[in-house]
C-alpha cells in the first residue's frame, strides 16, 4: 500500500492530536480512534492499519521520550491497542459511503468506540499491573466518568469528516446537474 495524498489526511490528523487522550487549552483531543473507523471506511488496506498502528507508536515513543508526556498508560496492556484499535476499523470496514445513511454509519462509529473502550480500559485492568488491589467494579466505576468524552471526540471528529466527504461527493453531482440546466 502505497501512502498517498488521499491517506496523508487521517495520518496527519493522528500526528497533529495524539498527545492528549481529551484535549487542553493548547491541543485537541486525540483523533486516533476517529482514525481508524475512517481508515476501515475510506480505505481496504490492512497495510493502512498497520502504518497507523506503527504512527500510534512511533508518537507515543516520541511523546514520552522528547517531550516529557507520562508513560503511565505504559504497560504490557498496551499491546491491547492493537485489538481496540481493530474493532474500529473493521467497523468502518463494514460501514460503506454509498450504502449506509449517515445516521446508521455514525451509530456504527458510536458501537465500536464503546466497544474499543471497554476493550482499553479492561485490558489496562487486567494487564497493567496498577490495580491489583483494587476490586473489578471500583474500577469500572472509576474509568466511567472518562466514557462521554472518549466517545464524544471521537464521534465529533468522524462526523466532521463525514460531512466532508459527503459534501465532496455531492459537489461533482451538483456542478453536472447545474451545467446540465
Amino acid at each position: 500500500m502505497k501512502i498517498n495524498h488521499s491517506t496523508l489526511p487521517l495520518i496527519a490528523l493522528m500526528a497533529l492530536t495524539r498527545v492528549h487522550h481529551f484535549g487542553s487549552a493548547w491541543s485537541l483531543p486525540d483523533a486516533s480512534l476517529a482514525v481508524f473507523f475512517l481508515a476501515g471506511l475510506c480505505f481496504n488496506s490492512r497495510a493502512l492499519m498497520a502504518v497507523l498502528l506503527l504512527e500510534a507508536g512511533v508518537i507515543d515513543y516520541l511523546a514520552i521520550s522528547q517531550f516529557n508526556v507520562s508513560d503511565w498508560c505504559i504497560s504490557p496492556a498496551y499491546v491491547f491497542l492493537i485489538p481496540t484499535y481493530a474493532v474500529l476499523w473493521l467497523a468502518g470496514r463494514h460501514a460503506t459511503l454509498e450504502n449506509y445513511p449517515l445516521v446508521k454509519t455514525v451509530a456504527l462509529a458510536a458501537l465500536a468506540t464503546s466497544a474499543a473502550f471497554v476493550i482499553s480500559n479492561s485490558s489496562f485492568y487486567l494487564f497493567s499491573g496498577r490495580y491489583a488491589e483494587l476490586a473489578p467494579l471500583d474500577y469500572a466505576t472509576a474509568v466511567a466518568q472518562y466514557y462521554l468524552p472518549y466517545l464524544n471526540s471521537a464521534l465529533l471528529y468522524t462526523v466532521t469528516a463525514l460531512a466532508i466527504l459527503k459534501t465532496i461527493r455531492f459537489l461533482p453531482a451538483t456542478q453536472f446537474n447545474h451545467n446540465k440546466a
